[in-house]
């Protein structure tokens, strides 16, 4: 925890102001693969409010509180009964709470360009902590940190607990709190009678699970910003495999610019976000100089709550995730165009429909296992987060975050976090985490390199 550069000025509990209206949830399919994972630990940076950090304090102790209680799971606990389920014990035992001062760090040392510096990784707490750990430790802690110009609100939650649809339905209600709501406005739902509630049980050693990756190799970590247009530009070339000429760049953009309408090439056309995701695959595999006949994975995360029949309620609470691994030998990957990778990524999310989830979830009861988090065969990746979660509708009350960032868990070579671009609707933030010669090979990389905007 904090370096010379961070200094922790308090440490406390906050427990919800009101008593849990929820006993306990038992941990479901897509919840317990996570036990192993390390707590998600993401944040906003913040211009300095307009009232003393004394006072910002003491606001988030009170709207931290208030939030808790409709989030009664966070407060509580991870128990195990006699027949080796796991529960979380909603016994409102309260969260963490840190203060931390930063007084040498500005706003501009957090958004310089090259890659993200080290110092970020001070703004959270529970490094390295397994969820598994949520039987002793507080499934939640958040930490405020005063900047010289600017404040970062980090939040660490047991991955077990939440998914990043879970993650930032809590974040976005306690920054609407803040800001004065008397009433929230998306309310979460506990209800554990769906698909993925199961009496499967997964075996765990004593003292729990272990990371499934090392974490103590070199990495290097850089914020790649593409803008709209150059995802359309992307999204272009993955469906008709080529480039965008001048006389056709504006009808074809203003064709391509929503992802989400409704036409009878829903199913067909490749989506702004696959079309990335491609291009990733491709610049990454040459950047690591693999053999020909490397079998590379591209690894998705889609959420499920929509996917089903019936459908859950998009604000289920819990982890509602299946992991869609996408692999292809790394000379056929790149002798091909864009476009034969992002149809690989493509066919493979529209493939994944209600029949599919359901498969899967009686795949894991035939055999309950760990996700699988790592790049064991150095070449994988593997994309989390996405562009739709609203990481910027966090408005604390003097403005929405100039960026989002994360701390150090879950990273490994060829993990890839996609946030939302904060100005332009339709931009994309990816985080990307490589060993430091592939990242090097990525940023000489002219094929992705001519779609990322200069910070």
């Amino acid at each position: 925890m904090p370096s010379s550069l961070a200094n922790l000025v308090s440490k406390c509990t906050i427990f919800a102001d009101q008593k849990s209206h929820v006993e306990t949830l038992k941990l479901s399919v897509s919840d317990i693969p996570m036990l192993s994972c390390q707590y998600i630990q993401k944040g906003v940076l913040l211009t300095a409010p307009p009232f003393s950090f004394d006072d910002l304090v003491l606001f988030l102790h009170q709207s931290l509180s208030t939030t808790l209680s409709y989030f009664p799971p966070l407060a509580g606990r991870l128990i195990t009964d006699s027949d080796g389920h796991v529960h979380i014990d909603c016994n409102d035992a309260g969260i963490d709470f840190l203060v931390v001062k930063s007084p040498t760090l500005s706003v501009n040392d957090i958004l310089c360009p090259g890659d993200v510096p080290d110092c970020v990784k001070e703004f959270f707490t529970f490094d390295k902590t397994l969820s598994y750990s949520g039987h002793f430790k507080p499934l939640a802690a958040v930490q405020v940190t005063e900047l010289a110009d600017g404040v970062f609100i980090g939040c660490s939650v047991n991955h077990a607990v939440t998914d990043g649809t879970s993650f930032w339905h809590f974040f976005n209600t306690f920054a609407e709190i803040t800001k004065g709501a008397s009433k929230i406005s998306k309310t979460p739902d506990f209800c554990r009678e769906t698909v993925f509630n199961s009496q499967a049980v997964l075996k765990f050693p004593p003292g729990g699970p272990t990371v499934t990756f090392s974490g103590d190799e070199p990495l290097r970590e850089r914020i790649f910003h593409f803008s709209r247009e150059a995802i359309l530009k992307l999204k272009y070339r993955a469906n008709y495999g080529c480039l965008l000429t001048k006389q056709s760049k504006s009808e074809v953009l203003g064709k391509l610019s929503n992802d989400n309408r409704k036409s009878i090439n829903s199913d067909t056309e490749i989506s702004s976000f696959q079309s990335l995701c491609a291009q990733l695959w491709r610049s990454v595999t040459r950047a690591r100089k693999l053999e020909p006949t490397k079998t590379t994975t591209f690894r998705m995360a889609v959420n499920c709550r929509q996917r089903l029949d019936p459908k859950l309620n998009p604000y289920y609470f819990g982890n509602a995730i299946q992991s869609i691994p996408n692999i292809a030998p790394a000379g056929e990957l790149l002798a091909k165009d864009l476009s034969w990778g992002a149809n690989l990524l493509h066919k493979s999310v529209v493939a994944h429909d209600n029949e599919t989830v359901r498969r899967g979830v009686e795949d894991w009861e035939r055999q309950p296992r760990l996700f699988p988090l790592g790049n064991a065969d150095g070449a994988s990746i593997t994309m989390g987060s996405s562009p739709r979660f609203p990481m910027y509708n966090n408005d604390f009350g003097w403005g929405k975050p100039l960026a989002v960032r994360s701390g150090r868990a879950n990273k490994f070579d060829g993990k890839i976090s996609a946030f939302p671009g904060r100005g332009e609707k339709g931009s994309v933030d990816l985080e990307v985490v490589l060993a430091p010669e592939t990242m090097a090979g990525l940023e000489n990389d002219a094929e992705i390199m001519q779609y990322v905007s200069v910070n």
